[in-house]
């Protein structure tokens, strides 16, 4: 091996792991952080429809506040009671009456 080959290589097995400490200092996360959060915003906006619906006027008639409230209240009671069947082996099965 040639003495200018050797100095070559040498000098090269000297900066290699001077780079390789100088790019372990080097941080991306500033650029990281600069968005942290942004998709998750992007998406959140992109779920409301009208974001100055609360402004706009009186909601539309529908049930009124009594109705409403019974109705979930019997939805309520609906699974706190649920029907038993006698049988069963019937579950899902119609009790006949359709059309042959």
């Amino acid at each position: 091996m040639k003495l200018e080959n050797f100095a070559f290589v040498r000098r090269l097995l000297l900066i290699a792991p001077l780079g390789a400490a100088l790019g372990g200092c080097m941080t991306s996360s500033p650029i990281w952080e600069a968005h942290f959060g942004e998709a998750v915003r992007h998406s959140m906006q992109a779920q409301i429809i009208d974001p100055e619906a609360g402004r706009h006027g009186a909601s539309q008639p529908g049930v009124d506040g009594k109705s409403a409230a019974s109705a979930m209240d019997n939805y309520d009671k609906s699974f706190q009671h649920p029907v038993t069947s006698a049988n069963p082996y019937t579950i899902g099965v119609s009790g006949g009456g359709g059309s042959q």
